[in-house]
């Protein structure tokens, strides 16, 4: 039976896979960073919960003996931890820039370094990382996220190049907008981190605002995720990355055709 190790399945991207790939037979083992959100894990079936800050390199190290006492192995690493943090570059504190990094990229990257001497030992081995049509191109606002998922693209594109011809597979999810609490999250951050009100751009805080709950164009369910990750897993060598929802392909398709003046002006309306 294959396993599967996913951080961040308190809500979202990350329950919506775990729950998925359980029912579809896999040795699922779910880690959330907060320990009051392990009972909703636990009543849906899951019995290899842990906790999981991808931050703190002993918990990873712990999470990592725990499913090798388990099952001998890891054959995939799901680096779905992460969140958002809104707001303009320049009123964006650069210790809040810092934490953004702290967990979508050096997380993700300490969870990676942790888990391929083990995929090296054991000769195989699946690391799906999640980016973000945001890591493909950028939108007004959303400067510390776009730079956080362009790091990861960097870094897994590396990998790529280092893995190679050791069966080892680094995997890039470009996901665009899904239903989660991530643009709540976000809003939330935007709230304690930035003076919206005194900014040059307290226009469009307000309107974003404003706006929290309205409508995403190309919205999809999360279980679209969770199904190309089932694809991965069947899949002997997956592709580099994965495009998920129309806006990722849309909008990576127009970087490739328009100057970037050009789609620069059309990000700008979009932000």
């Amino acid at each position: 039976m294959q396993n599967i190790v996913i951080t961040g399945c308190s809500t979202g991207i990350g329950l919506a896979t775990a729950q998925y790939l359980k029912e579809q037979g896999y040795k699922v083992y779910p880690t959330v960073k907060d320990a009051k959100d392990l009972p909703l894990l636990q009543t849906m079936g899951f019995e290899n919960v842990m906790t999981l800050d991808v931050q703190n390199p002993q918990e990873i190290s712990q999470v990592i003996n725990f499913v090798l006492n388990e099952d001998a192995k890891i054959d995939t690493w799901f680096n779905n931890a992460g969140f958002g943090q809104a707001g303009a570059l320049e009123d964006i504190k650069t210790d809040v820039l810092k934490e953004q990094f702290n967990t979508n990229v050096f997380g993700l990257h300490e969870c990676t370094r942790q888990v391929i001497p083990i995929m090296r030992k054991q000769g195989y081995g699946k690391i799906i990382q999640h980016s973000s049509v945001l890591g493909l191109i950028s939108l007004f606002g959303r400067g510390a996220y776009n730079a956080s998922k362009y790091a990861i693209e960097g870094l897994t594109d590396t990998l790529r190049l280092e893995l190679k011809g050791t069966n080892i597979y680094p995997v890039l999810l470009n996901t665009g907008p899904i239903s989660s609490s991530f643009r709540k999250n976000a809003m939330q951050k935007l709230k304690e981190n930035v003076d919206t009100k005194n900014s040059v751009h307290a226009k469009y805080y307000q309107k974003a605002l404003s706006a929290e709950k309205s409508k995403v164009p190309f919205n999809e369910e999360a279980i679209a995720v969770a199904k190309i990750v089932h694809t991965i897993l069947l899949t002997k060598k997956p592709k580099p990355r994965y495009y998920i929802t129309k806006a990722t392909y849309l909008l990576g398709y127009l970087k490739r055709i328009l100057s970037t003046n050009a789609l620069d002006k059309l990000l700008r309306k979009l932000g």
